[in-house]
């Protein structure tokens, strides 16, 4: 089966030096994309330039990407070719910068643009935009595949995190979720529309998971 697997962070830049980013590794998507290949499929591997998860990976084809508007160029440009599933797993920020203020000594705002923000201008107040959710386009991109999304939550419960999964279903049309992080507890948490959550206890028993759905 053709499979097409995101993993690692996207950035934002602030200025042409400084950038927005998170604390995704790359490793899980690197990994699963890894476990597909040596399952017998053919595997595309989108990672982010700032993975520190550098292994090389074993997929056909490894792409990097830096924003998530590279992400979304790329994941769109594969389009054209029949996926079977896409594994979403990249951590693509939730926000990009917009405007920036220095503020003055009398605590009034004044818009500047700068190829490199001086800390001279101290204090300064940024703006943060929200990203447009790629989750929510790849059904468009890729009709027929087998579409699994990620929730990585770090506020609430187990319960509220996997309730966050359940409503992924809904906006982005996807077949399958992972739910981790923090609010979620150890280990991962496998949800479908075809079935009830499956707890497991670690990255190799998820692969397994995963590929067993993907060829149902």
């Amino acid at each position: 089966m053709n499979c097409a697997v995101t993993a690692g962070p996207t950035f934002e830049p602030l200025d042409t030096v400084r950038r927005l980013t998170n604390f995704s590794t790359g490793r899980l998507g690197t990994q699963l994309a890894d476990y597909l290949v040596d399952q017998g499929h053919e595997v595309v591997l989108l990672r982010g330039s700032s993975s520190t998860f550098r292994t090389a990976s074993k997929a056909a084809r490894v792409i990097e990407f830096g924003t998530a508007s590279d992400l979304e160029r790329h994941l769109e440009s594969l389009a054209s070719t029949r996926m079977d599933a896409v594994f979403h797993a990249a951590a693509v920020n939730d926000f990009g910068f917009g405007k920036v203020w220095r503020r003055s000594s009398s605590g009034e705002l004044h818009e500047i643009s700068r190829g490199k923000f001086s800390t001279r201008e101290a204090p300064l107040v940024a703006e943060l935009l929200p990203v447009p959710k790629l989750i929510n386009r790849l059904r468009g991109w890729f009709p027929d595949a087998w579409l699994v999304g990620w929730k990585y939550e770090v506020d609430g419960t187990r319960s509220t995190a996997v309730d966050r999964a359940r409503t992924q279903f809904v906006e982005s049309q996807t077949d399958a979720c992972v739910v981790n992080g923090p609010a979620y507890g150890s280990g991962f948490g496998h949800l479908s529309k075809d079935s009830e959550l499956l707890h497991l206890e670690n990255s190799a028993a998820l692969f397994e998971c995963l590929e067993r759905f993907m060829r149902r």
